[in-house]
């Protein structure tokens, strides 16, 4: 899950451990090994939302956007 709405490419493959570190989102990205929602994505700072799929290789992690507390509403509690 991420806090905001948007994170950029190369910091969510690095958060989702598609990679290990930010030089190695770099690379593979320039290579061409990361899809986003099956598109060859070759931008870093690609801006990824809510629902996005992003794939290296055969790993894949789908973008969760975090919710707010005021927009909160839990079923089980209310």
């Amino acid at each position: 899950t991420i806090r905001d709405q948007e994170i950029k490419l190369g910091q969510f493959i690095k958060l989702a451990n598609l990679v290990e570190t930010g030089g190695a989102a770099k690379e593979v990205i320039a290579e061409g090994q990361v899809t986003v929602n099956g598109t060859v994505a070759t931008r870093r700072g690609k801006t990824l939302r809510d629902g996005d799929v992003v794939c290296v290789g055969p790993q894949c992690a789908r973008v969760v956007a975090g919710v707010e507390d005021d927009d909160y509403f839990d079923e089980a509690t209310a």
